[in-house]
């Protein structure tokens, strides 16, 4: 084998795998079925944020080279799909990327890869609908001539803490030999091994991941909701009950969930439930629910405090501060800001938008600004919500300048703020 491993899907999930790999001396070959991406990588430039261009030239350096044709495939010992899976239009998985993906390794397979799927989905993926795939095509069986694993990706964008390397990798293999291969090939770039029981287990194991979030998250939305009409500051609350040292962790509101992960792992999960079992998942669709509805409840919310201050929100100039959906980073997927604008401009307010990181800013059907004086645009607005905190923002000193500030984190102390 002329390559140790490719890694099919160059995004935020497989290009920092393949950076781990290529730093512990592994031979990586990426694949992409986008020749925009593959060729900006070759040059040496990042398109995602946790990689910087000099990393991707040290990628370079160490062998590392990118590529669309799907026949090199054949040269690698593994292969690891690492493609999106964006939710369908009946709220479940759409594998269209990881059948094309497993087609593209399926034509390409050899006698004792291993191949490793990363891609987040429901239970039952590998084992239903990756396997046939591979062995339909290749003539091969899995756990006899060739390894089949699912690892969950545990990728989290803009964390300075944890990465690929030092993040525990979970595998779950077709059988216990394909479970010790993949532990063995991730064990060469990464700290920590977590061995599931199989291939559902591991599955499953990224699903009740999120899940647990996602209902934790809903709870302190909805709290938010009736300890502002009760004139609770929950944000009090959660600091006192966060002092706690054991049995209670501290989650916190916000103007609605956002990236790949929380508004769309959990439903992989209750749609499986109801299509396999027939019936609902019910926390994880109330919770769907709860957070689903945030951004409408900070449109709301904002029309409030134009309203107390005589002002209406048809013509009111609104600047939304932070349009990603973590902090400091320019990731959009998902995010609630999107929502919350179209809301707003709904109610025919003027919209603005400043972020770090977003140069464009484009939503369907409404017309947003956007501003590059901050201190200018925040005095200027008739009302300013911190959407995302970015570290480029002193929250409580915008808070001083602006008429009204509205803030959807929490992380003003200034009286002249008002907090969700």
């Amino acid at each position: 084998m002329s390559v140790d491993v490719v890694i099919l899907g160059l995004g935020y999930v497989g290009l920092p795998l393949a950076q781990e790999a290529t730093k512990a001396g592994m031979t990586v070959l990426g694949f992409d079925i986008n020749a925009r991406v593959v060729e900006s990588l070759n040059s040496g430039k990042s398109h995602v944020d946790d990689l910087s261009d000099g990393d991707i030239a040290d990628m370079i350096g160490a062998g590392f080279r990118a590529t669309t044709d799907a026949s090199e495939i054949r040269g690698a010992a593994a292969a690891v799909i690492c493609v999106p899976t964006p939710l369908s239009e009946d709220q479940g998985p759409d594998l269209r990327a990881v059948i094309g993906a497993t087609e593209a390794v399926a034509a390409n397979l050899t006698e004792g890869m291993l191949v490793i799927l990363e891609s987040t989905t429901y239970p039952g993926t590998t084992d239903e609908v990756v396997r046939p795939i591979l062995e339909k095509a290749s003539g091969l069986t899995a756990g006899t001539d060739f390894h089949l694993a699912f690892s969950p990706e545990r990728i989290d964008p803009g964390n300075e803490k944890f990465g690929a390397h030092n993040t525990p990798k979970v595998v779950g293999g077709h059988t216990p030999a394909c479970s010790e291969r993949a532990a063995q090939f991730y064990g060469r770039f990464i700290e920590t091994v977590v061995r599931a029981k199989g291939t559902r287990e591991a599955e499953t194991a990224k699903l009740l991941e999120n899940t647990y979030r996602h209902i934790n998250i809903a709870l302190v939305n909805e709290m938010a909701r009736f300890c502002h009409e009760l004139d609770i500051d929950l944000w009090d609350v959660i600091h006192a009950a966060a002092s706690k040292p054991f049995g209670f962790q501290a989650f916190y509101p916000g103007p609605g969930v956002g990236g790949h992960c929380i508004p769309i792992d959990p439903n992989y999960l209750s749609h499986n439930v109801r299509a396999k079992l027939g019936y609902p998942f019910r926390f994880v669709e109330l919770a769907q629910e709860i957070n689903a509805t945030m951004p409408a409840y900070v449109a709301h919310r904002a029309q409030n405090l134009l309203n107390d201050a005589g002002k209406a929100t048809n013509g009111a100039s609104v600047l939304l501060l932070g349009v990603t959906y973590k902090p400091n980073i320019a990731d959009q997927r998902e995010s609630p800001a999107v929502e919350l604008a179209q809301k707003l401009g709904a109610l025919g307010a003027k919209l603005s938008y400043h972020d770090p990181f977003v140069s464009q800013w484009k939503i369907s059907d409404v017309d947003v600004l956007r501003v590059d004086d901050l201190e200018s645009a925040v005095a200027a607005a008739d009302l300013v919500i911190l959407v995302q905190n970015h570290k480029q923002y002193d929250a409580d000193r915008l808070a001083e300048i602006a008429p009204r500030f509205f803030d959807t984190r929490g992380v003003t102390k200034s009286d002249k703020a008002y907090r969700l």
